[in-house]
């Protein structure tokens, strides 16, 4: 890290940087760089991923997360980090450090109940203005990134696929999604819009990660936000309310910009995909660390396979669904 910070004419001597690890990642390597007079992080692209499963995923990935931010930048100012450097025979860059003070975490304001539903709105009204900024760049966007494999690797194998190996019986149902996902070439896909990958900045939201961007279905970021303000009731069951609500909220946010296509299109493909998502992180090779109660596990399995087997096309109707089993088996929570 020393040695690009050099190379990328940063510092003169590497000596002068001081480099702390950061954490949470599990797909890089990333540090805080502090040097004379400023603050920056450095990300370098892993090709084995940090978990218990075998998961390796292309480190070129490197290269297009920084043409992402490139990009999401011009259709949502303020959406991406500052760039500073780029190293793309190492596989790595250079950006802004954000100050967690200023910048607070979204999983963590999640995590200890807070719920903002206009935050929320604005995740949706920024994802929905890079969505609807590419969609009429695809063709050019199509030649710029091509990462299917990637995004291939790093989320239909590792999260659908590997559920399927779990869930045999409904491996049908989930290869159809894969096709659905891989095959809508409507927008950029960012691929990872997680609360982790989302910083509440004094301007909105900064998206972070854009590790699996790749020109493909919105449905997918959508579904994949979504997911984790359903699976938050079971870290933090007070704040239950308060997720549904951010839930509504981000999907007002997104759908009333979408351009591209009818709204109920894609909220329709949203609705069908959120369940296996939901599902895959039990089962699949990313599980959340914070549902450990087996029977909170097996809740978010009833409810993913009931509506991959019965599927809904509004994502109110996967909400209320996840609101009615949570009734049932906790119903301190309503």
């Amino acid at each position: 890290m020393r040695e690009a910070l050099v190379k990328l004419g940063l510092v003169q001597d590497g000596s002068t940087a001081i480099l702390t690890p950061l954490p949470g990642g599990i797909a890089s390597d990333i540090w805080k760089v502090e040097l004379p007079g400023d603050t920056l992080c450095i990300k370098r692209a892993l090709h084995k991923l940090k978990v218990k499963a075998n998961w390796f995923v292309p480190v070129e990935r490197n290269l297009y997360e920084w043409k992402y931010y490139e990009i999401a930048q011009q259709a949502a100012p303020g959406v991406s980090p500052g760039l500073v450097a780029q190293d793309a025979t190492a596989y790595l860059f250079v950006m802004q450090y954000l100050e967690p003070d200023r910048y607070p975490l979204w999983k963590n304001q999640l995590r200890d109940g807070g719920t903002d539903t206009a935050f929320a709105r604005q995740v949706g009204t920024r994802l929905a203005a890079i969505h609807s900024y590419t969609a009429a760049r695809i063709t050019q966007l199509a030649e710029e990134f091509p990462t299917d494999a990637i995004f291939y690797a790093s989320r239909m194998e590792s999260y659908l696929e590997a559920t399927a190996r779990v869930h045999t019986d409904l491996a049908p149902r989930l290869a159809e999604l894969i096709r659905t996902v891989m095959t809508t070439k409507h927008v950029l896909v960012h691929g990872d819009v997680s609360p982790k990958n989302i910083l509440n900045g004094p301007r909105g939201p900064v998206f972070l990660d854009a590790e699996c961007a790749f020109v493909g279905d919105p449905a997918f970021d959508l579904a994949f936000c979504l997911n984790h303000l359903m699976l938050k009731s079971l870290w933090n069951p007070a704040a239950h309310q308060g997720y549904a609500q951010c839930f509504a909220g981000l999907i007002d946010g997104y759908l009333g910009l979408v351009d591209w296509e009818p709204p109920e299109d894609v909220e329709a493909r949203t609705a069908h995909l959120l369940p296996g998502l939901f599902l895959a992180r039990i089962d699949g090779k990313s599980p959340v660390e914070y549902i450990t109660e087996e029977a909170d596990r097996n809740l978010v399995r009833a409810t993913a396979r009931l509506l991959l087997r019965q599927p809904v096309h509004r994502l109110a109707d996967v909400l209320a669904t996840w609101e009615a089993a949570l009734q049932i088996n906790h119903p301190s929570q309503n």
